[in-house]
């Protein structure tokens, strides 16, 4: 049987159930993950196992029983205080599609999973989007909000979610981010950008009290585009089109994403951010899993 982990996000997408989606596959790798600090993710984030005979039953994480109905022992019991804050680009270009899937989908999907993560660690969470040179609340966190409404609300915010326009932020910036406080960001896009907007504001938000994680979400034919032909080709966020021969035009272009991308990742090489190259092609679970595992340093 193929584990829920090396599952494609084509396959997951047909379950229509985010909430199911990112319980699969955060369950999965609850039972194979080990350890303890990550760069990365705010949670401490441990190894789960199934329980056997001859331990002690004190050791059963009750709670995740009451959520999961399986008796899963906690190999250590440390936990995060931080506000967790999920930020998603809603432009034009996350409607990019590959293989049946869109990028849009994919950080759904990724989203969800992260977010059930947070949920049964009783992490504070909240949902940010990024549309039009604005910042919006989808799914704020208040105080008496547990972390099953949380979850709640994130979910009912991704499914909810739309892609369209631009984004430059050129707008006023939401207040939320302005403070200065002990969380981390988890940002979700493609990191294209017309200027040095993704930069500038991801330069001004870093430091010492919030780490940032960036998901950068790519597809294959982006990075590689090794399509031969004439074809008409659509700016997601303008909607300008226009046809050229792509073999003629794909030394040009490779060299050009190639280029974009080696500097962006060095521009990134800043303290407390974390670049996360994703290809819509890898199965999500395979890339937390990486994420996860990965320690600092």
């Amino acid at each position: 049987m193929q584990k829920t982990t090396g599952l494609l996000a084509s396959s997951l997408i047909k379950l229509k159930n985010l909430q199911l989606t990112g319980k699969l596959v955060s369950e999965e790798l609850m039972l194979g993950i080990h350890s303890s600090k990550r760069s990365g993710i705010g949670i401490e984030f441990e190894q789960y196992r199934h329980y056997e005979p001859g331990d002690d039953p004190k050791r059963i994480d009750w709670k995740l029983f009451a959520r999961t109905n399986k008796h899963l022992v906690r190999e250590s019991s440390t936990e995060s205080d931080r506000q967790i804050r999920f930020v998603l680009d809603l432009s034009g270009s996350m409607n990019y599609a590959e293989n049946g899937v869109s990028r849009l989908q994919y950080a759904q999907i990724l989203l969800a999973s992260l977010a059930y993560l947070c949920y049964i660690q009783n992490d504070q969470m909240s949902l940010y989007g990024l549309k039009e040179g604005q910042v919006e609340t989808i799914a704020g966190t208040g105080s008496a909000s547990s972390a099953r409404q949380a979850f709640q609300k994130i979910l009912v915010g991704l499914e909810k979610a739309t892609a369209a326009g631009s984004w430059g932020m050129s707008g006023p910036r939401h207040a939320e981010f302005q403070l200065r406080k002990k969380e981390q960001l988890i940002f979700v896009s493609d990191l294209l950008q017309t200027g040095d907007e993704w930069l500038s504001w991801i330069r001004s938000l870093a430091g010492p009290q919030r780490e940032i994680v960036i998901f950068q979400i790519l597809g294959d034919q982006e990075e590689e585009f090794n399509l031969k032909g004439f074809y008409r080709f659509k700016d997601l966020e303008s909607g300008r089109e226009m046809e050229l021969d792509a073999e003629s035009a794909g030394t040009a272009f490779r060299m050009s994403i190639q280029a974009y991308l080696a500097d962006l990742k060095t521009a990134l090489q800043i303290p407390h951010v974390r670049l996360v190259r994703v290809r819509m092609s890898e199965p999500v679970g395979m890339v937390l899993k990486a994420f996860l595992t990965r320690r600092k340093g």
